[in-house]
């Protein structure tokens, strides 16, 4: 696979020493809220891809925990995600109409919306002290004294970004690699600003554009669950590629059934911040699209007045209650062992990138 991979790729003149040792060019994406386990990212790793495992909504001592978990279960590199903090200031008004609407239509109690920063400084000390292999960002990219202090313990830093302003932004705080969002991704986006994002750029051409003025790794993400996806973004500059969606189906993944069970249906997918008050992804259910025009842009705060909303209809199996995260092509994804799904999709990439070559 390496060598189709460079032939077809973009060279490029910074590396990552961790991306050119994988066996396969496959990355977990990190699956923040239930599907991300120890077991899933271990399981990647171990069949030769890079495992990540998703800190957000954990506190830092918990995502020790997890940490200690996986490095139990392997010995290869791995990466740990971390939510970098928003902004605390909302429009309280809008907030307090979404509550109140949520209280009056759902019938169950609504959580109180607040501000947190979900343990920060707490998640950079323990990674400070603890290294994982690779530390990635998502909703911001932190200071540049932050990166170099990952990186003086041992880490390559990763900074998600949607836009080739943000990619400017975080090569010059000093990213190691850059993950590439497209529009096409399931789950949260992945914006340092959060604004309506309708108009936000197809993984393809975010891919070209930021390979044209950056010399840094690039990993691909959003929409990919099958090797000829994979194959694509190689094809056009990417180290990589970053999988959620296609795992979530995995027996090792968190994943609710209920979740599991309408990623193979042919729902469209659709943009809300219906769940958690910041843009993100999801099968088009119930709560999405009785809430989506209501919801105002206020993360975490939202996200902490429907949990308990979200929480009771897991509960009840109600996969019309809480967020069906998934990408635009989810009906790709495929209920097989995680170790499977990577030997399968790389076999897949392989022979579309030969096709290619020999076309």
């Amino acid at each position: 696979m390496t060598a189709v991979r460079r032939c077809l790729a973009s060279p490029r003149n910074d590396a990552s020493v961790l991306l050119d040792e994988l066996r396969h060019p496959i990355v977990l994406a990190p699956l923040a809220g239930g599907p991300s386990t120890p077991a899933l990212a271990a399981a990647v790793c171990e069949a030769g891809g890079l495992g990540f495992l998703a800190s957000g909504y954990l506190a830092a001592d918990r995502m020790r925990e997890e940490i200690h978990a996986l490095r139990e279960l392997t010995a290869a590199p791995l990466g740990v995600n971390v939510f970098a903090p928003g902004e605390p200031d909302v429009d309280e008004q809008a907030v307090q109409r979404y509550v109140e609407r949520l209280r009056a239509t759902e019938g169950a109690e609504v959580g109180e919306p607040r501000f947190d920063d979900d343990d920060w400084n707490a998640k950079l000390e323990a990674l400070a002290e603890e290294p994982a292999d690779v530390v990635s960002f998502t909703f911001g990219c932190p200071s540049r004294a932050v990166i170099s202090r990952l990186q003086g313990a041992g880490s390559e830093v990763w900074v998600t970004v949607t836009s080739p302003e943000e990619a400017r932004l975080a090569e010059s705080a000093g990213a190691d690699a850059l993950v590439l969002q497209g529009i096409e991704a399931g789950g949260h986006r992945a914006s340092f600003v959060d604004t309506d994002d309708g108009a936000g750029i197809g993984l393809l051409a975010l891919l070209r554009l930021v390979a044209s003025r950056s010399r840094l790794p690039l990993v691909a993400t959003g929409g990919i669950a099958d090797g000829a996806g994979v194959a694509a973004v190689l094809a056009a500059g990417a180290a990589a590629a970053q999988l959620g969606t296609a795992f979530m189906r995995a027996p090792e993944a968190g994943t609710h059934p209920a979740h599991k069970a309408a990623l193979k249906a042919s729902t469209p997918t659709a943009l809300t911040r219906a769940f958690t008050g910041r843009l993100a992804r999801g099968l088009v259910n119930r709560f999405l699209v009785e809430h989506s025009a209501g919801a105002p842009t206020a993360y975490p705060h939202i996200h902490h007045a429907t949990a308990p909303l979200r929480a009771a209809a897991r509960k009840r199996e109600d996969a019309d209650g809480f967020n069906l995260w998934a990408g635009q092509a989810h009906e790709l994804a495929e209920e097989r062992p995680a170790a499977e799904i990577v030997e399968k999709i790389s076999s897949e990439a392989r022979a579309a990138l030969a096709r290619a070559s020999t076309s």
